[in-house]
């Protein structure tokens, strides 16, 4: 089993919404409802060269970054917005198959809500999109996951909220459990490639991942 953590185990993507657009503003770049949608799923240096190239803010891709990330980090704190939920699903989960996360997240802010969840007690591994070549929808970070894991892509079940995440996993080979975003839906077509939509994470329970 391997999840995604922005939006599938932590209400944070409308976060990282607000704290790029606050920054755009700081700075004096630009900002849209677009951008929203282009960067969800993007690893760290692909969103930070969007932000430098596309959105015109002043300084280097590593830069923004890091002021980024830094920002997302205050914004954590010690209580980082778990969905509820989310940490007894992959529990339960944990306790009866291999377990990974698969996010584009850095991986700073994939450890502080491993460690205040609990999480990092079950999760065997935790890969960040920025430790491989592309970002979501490509399929790197869920092939990576599955390596670590030591099992091929097509005995893994994703479980994701948004429509590149959708696409990544499906384009590993894997099977989907899409948990539709709130914030920023999937469309239609990414939703398509899921094998099963459930409206909340609390409904995942090992039976569930059984039958499929």
């Amino acid at each position: 089993m391997i999840f995604d953590l922005d939006g599938v185990l932590v209400d944070s993507e409308q976060v990282w919404d607000e704290v790029r657009e606050r920054y755009a503003a700081d700075v004096g770049g630009r900002y849209s409802a677009q951008a929203t949608r282009d960067m969800m799923g993007m690893s760290s240096g692909e969103w930070s060269t969007y932000m430098a190239e596309e959105l015109g803010l002043p300084g280097s891709p590593a830069e923004i970054n890091r002021d980024v990330v830094e920002r997302m980090l205050a914004r954590y704190g010690e209580e980082p917005p778990l969905i509820p939920g989310a940490v007894d699903a992959v529990r339960s989960i944990a306790a009866l198959w291999p377990t990974a996360i698969a996010s584009s997240s850095n991986p700073e802010l994939i450890d502080v809500v491993l460690r205040v969840s609990g999480l990092v007690e079950v999760v065997r591994e935790a890969v960040s999109s920025q430790e491989v070549e592309r970002g979501k929808p490509s399929p790197d970070v869920y092939l990576e996951a599955a390596k670590r894991l030591g099992v091929e892509p097509g005995a893994c079940v994703a479980v994701e909220d948004s429509h590149n995440g959708i696409r990544s996993a499906a384009a590993a080979g894997m099977r989907v459990i899409a948990v539709p975003n709130p914030h920023f839906p999937p469309d239609e077509e990414a939703l398509a490639l899921a094998d099963l939509t459930i409206s909340s994470i609390s409904e995942l329970t090992p039976a569930l991942v059984q039958n499929l």
